[in-house]
This record gives structure tokens, C-alpha cells and sequence, in this order.
């Protein structure tokens, strides 16, 4: 689904290019959005957006993938410097092929990991090449 679907307030309407976007976005409107990957490959959908209370910055996004109606997805703390804003389709890129998508470290709902864990976080900015600032 479009962030411009989630619009409830009309901060995307065009307005001669006056509110928020697609600079300074509400994370609700993100939240539903698809990942596709520059082949144009559904990679999953964004569930959540982790902030870091700290710095003030979005630290991971939460993308599930497979599963059918929620049972079996897995999902994935994917660093937010590794997204990309796709605004002429709507959604968000991630540069990864979906088979490296598929067997990156995830995790069930039942199962969260600690993300604030320094060890953790390493490995996951690691996996998909971004630093962890």
C-alpha cells in the first residue's frame, strides 16, 4: 500500500508544493509501505519504525516478508540508511537481491531481538552495509 493511501491528514496533497513531504514524512505513512529492490522484486513491507530515543533519529525499519496472511512471515530490523524513498512508485528500495534478503538474520514477533545490543546491531548494519552511527 501507498504512504499516499495512509495520507489521513492530506500532508502529501498537492498543495504548489507546500507540507511535509517526501523530505519530512509521518512514520505512519510509512508504516504498510512496500520494499522492492532495483529489479523491481517485492522484497516485504515495512510493520514498524524503531527510533533510536537517544539521537532522535530512526534507527531500523521492521520489514516482513513470506508468510501467508501472517503466519510464517519473518521478519527483519533493516537499518533506515539502507531504504531509499521510491516517490514516483510509492514505497521504499532497498539495494539487495531477494535471495540475500531471504537469508538475512531475522526474527518471529515472538522473538524480538535487543536492539539497543551493541554486538547485535554490529552484525546487522554489517549484513547490509551501512554504519551504525
Amino acid at each position: 500500500m501507498s504512504y499516499l493511501k495512509r495520507d489521513t491528514f492530506g500532508m502529501y496533497a498537492d498543495k504548489n508544493h507546500k507540507g511535509p513531504g517526501p523530505e519530512l514524512m509521518g512514520a505512519n505513512t510509512l508504516t504498510g509501505d512496500h520494499v522492492h529492490n532495483l529489479k523491481d522484486e517485492h522484497l516485504g513491507e515495512i510493520k514498524e519504525i524503531m527510533l533510536d530515543m537517544r539521537s532522535g533519529k530512526i534507527a531500523y525499519a521492521v520489514m516482513s516478508s513470506g508468510g501467508l496472511l501472517g503466519i510464517g512471515q519473518k521478519l527483519f530490523a533493516v537499518p533506515w540508511k539502507a531504504l531509499t524513498l521510491d516517490t514516483v512508485n510509492h514505497r521504499m528500495t532497498l539495494n539487495m537481491a531477494k535471495e540475500k534478503i531471504d537469508a538475512a538474520p531475522g526474527f518471529d514477533t515472538d522473538n524480538w531481538p535487543n536492539m539497543a545490543d551493541q554486538a547485535w546491531a554490529s552484525e546487522i548494519h554489517g549484513y547490509y552495509g551501512t554504519s551504525a552511527d
